[in-house]
């Protein structure tokens, strides 16, 4: 069979695949689009169902805003947090006129496919892709099994963009970095539960290391249909449980809002396919920037990509202003003709969108894992920050609008992220002294809070310490993901290459997101700090103290930090410290 040749060829026709197939065909000289699907049946799936706002603008820059019509979407205005222990929420709006929509995951993808398979230039294809055709230590195309005979086609394209999802097959052979996976996220539907609070996602804080919970509506009724559908999402750390449904009558309904918790029982004891428990890996895989990696003539979009904990619903939001990016700067570069086969133009391309991706893709990247680790709080210090963190939006105004516009993408800036979270870490500790329960830190089952009596103010002193050092260790690594200036080590192409790529120029490098930089320095050369000298030198007087105390300080310092990037963080440092302070005076040079 003869080899098909396109312009552009597309593996994967989720939300990321079928955008970007849509918004390039628009390109000036309308290149011939192949977009692969391993099955092009509706699919079902747990997550990538609520979109944040700044989703909702990226489709209405592509002219994608009718791909919500017509699949019964539930508007959200926001969210609702609840606390389980102490039974009482807060209520965190979107900044008016802000809102964004949530359904059926396979409905969504079934509408972005209609818009790929709309364009005339546009060839959708039902084909299992199993390898990437080299040439030259070029990518030129993809070999897939097509129809029901399985035949081998191969399809030859310049330029391949890998788009095939969370469980990429293509990924390990092109990027360097790896997933980590902590927990999952188990779920079902909820068949007419009521949420406390109309059109709000529902964020459920259970105790004892479970959970976090999310809750919002996926199925609007309308006019012509009687039922709603609730989406419930359990997060369970690793290992799993045997019995899931006991685990959710036990540990999760018991601490829900009342008006869910039936809901959820009749839920997990339900015949009905639509209400079966399933699983959802919940993985963490930072961005890398990919012109100096991939070989010449592919590169990895959406989950493929770059992936976050789904807690805070920003992935299609990343993914869809991506597609933005990459839409506009290919549209920038079309005085070079045929610009998705210029190779230069391409570097070029990649390297604008790896920077002018990251204050969306931080944000959001970060934001969701730190989140994460406070709302699923399995240890003493994590719980004082999650505290904190429900206290400070119990104050409302800047202390909500602030972190709710960061979530939903409305202003996407991790320095303002950096300083909400610190500032939730610094209330924290007023919220130790003033307004938690101390005694509830030495084993009390006391639930009423009250204010510190004086003589516990020298153990918690010295836990205030502890816990604003878990802060810095829980989100300095993050940052540093997000940041940091070489590639882990570099992925080489099956056979021998003849390309031109190199490292990227200083200048290049660093054009943008200096101050991004240079707080991710400080956080690093503060972790180092802690882990050499201040954890030894605190163990002792802690142990004197409360031996209890003593050693919360080694497992949870010294232990290392959430997804394991503690420890790289402390080996870069050493690894790197060279290039790091040259790096560090060029910096300085260009300001």
């Amino acid at each position: 069979m003869a080899s098909p040749s396109y312009d552009i060829l597309i593996i994967g026709a989720g939300v990321a695949g079928s955008t970007i197939a849509h918004a390039l065909s628009k390109l000036p000289g309308k290149p011939r689009i192949a977009l692969l699907e391993r099955s092009l049946a509706t699919p079902d799936r747990i997550v990538g169902e609520l979109l944040q706002p700044t989703g909702v603008q990226s489709l209405h820059k592509l002219s994608l805003d009718w791909t919500l019509q017509d699949i019964h979407a539930a508007k959200v205005f926001g969210y609702y947090v609840w606390d389980g222990t102490r039974q009482t929420g807060v209520h965190i709006p979107y900044p008016t006129p802000h809102e964004g929509r949530s359904f059926h995951h396979g409905s969504f993808i079934n509408q972005l496919r209609e818009a790929a398979r709309l364009s005339d230039n546009v060839e959708l294809i039902e084909a299992t892709v199993s390898e990437l055709v080299y040439e030259q230590g070029r990518v030129v195309g993809a070999q897939a099994k097509v129809g029901s005979q399985k035949t081998v086609v191969t399809y030859l394209a310049p330029l391949t963009i890998v788009a095939d999802g969370c469980f990429s097959i293509f990924r390990s052979k092109l990027l360097p970095s790896t997933t980590t996976t902590k927990s999952h996220f188990v779920g079902t539907v909820l068949k007419n539960a009521v949420l406390p609070m109309k059109s709000h996602g529902t964020v459920g804080l259970v105790p004892n290391g479970n959970g976090p919970v999310l809750l919002y509506q996926i199925r609007d009724p309308g006019d012509d249909l009687e039922e709603t559908h609730t989406r419930l999402l359990v997060d369970v750390k690793a290992p799993l449980p045997r019995d899931l449904k006991s685990h959710f009558a036990k540990n999760i309904a018991p601490y829900l809002p009342e008006s869910v918790q039936q809901p959820i029982l009749e839920a997990i004891e339900s015949s009905d396919p639509e209400c079966r428990l399933r699983t959802m890996p919940n993985s963490f895989l930072p961005p890398t920037p990919q012109s100096t990696i991939v070989p010449p003539g592919v590169f990895l979009l959406g989950d493929a990509y770059n992936m976050r904990h789904p807690l805070t619903g920003g992935g299609m939001s990343v993914a869809l202003n991506d597609v933005v990016i990459l839409r506009d700067l290919f549209q920038k570069h079309s005085d070079v003709p045929n610009v998705w086969a210029d190779t230069s133009a391409l570097d070029e391309i990649l390297k604008e969108w790896y920077w002018q991706r990251k204050p969306l893709g931080s944000t959001i990247n970060i934001l969701s894992v730190a989140l994460y680790d406070l709302f699923g709080a399995d240890d003493r210090n994590l719980a004082i920050l999650r505290n904190g963190c429900f206290k400070y939006f119990e104050m409302g105004g800047e202390c909500v609008d602030g972190p709710v516009s960061l979530l939903s993408g409305i202003k996407p800036s991790p320095t303002l992220l950096f300083l909400h979270f610190f500032a939730v870490a610094f209330y924290s500790l007023i919220v130790l002294f003033t307004r938690s329960n101390p005694a509830s830190l030495y084993g009390s089952t006391s639930t009423k809070d009250r204010r510190a009596y004086i003589w516990e103010w020298p153990a918690l002193f010295i836990r205030s310490i502890i816990v604003f050092l878990t802060a810095v260790q829980v989100f300095g690594p993050l940052l540093w993901t997000e940041v940091r200036w070489w590639a882990p080590s570099r992925i080489q192409p099956p056979v021998a290459t003849s390309t031109t790529r190199g490292p990227l120029k200083h200048d290049q490098l660093y054009s943008q997101g200096i101050g991004m930089r240079f707080m991710a320095l400080i956080a690093c050369f503060a972790s180092v700090f802690v882990y050499y000298l201040v954890v030894p030198s605190a163990v002792v007087p802690a142990a004197v103290a409360n031996p209890q105390l003593a050693q919360d300080i080694t497992m949870n310092i010294k232990g290392g930090a959430s997804l394991g990037i503690f420890q790289e963080v402390v080996d870069a440092v050493k690894n790197n410290v060279g290039d790091g302070l040259g790096s560090i005076w060029g910096t300085f040079s260009d300001w």
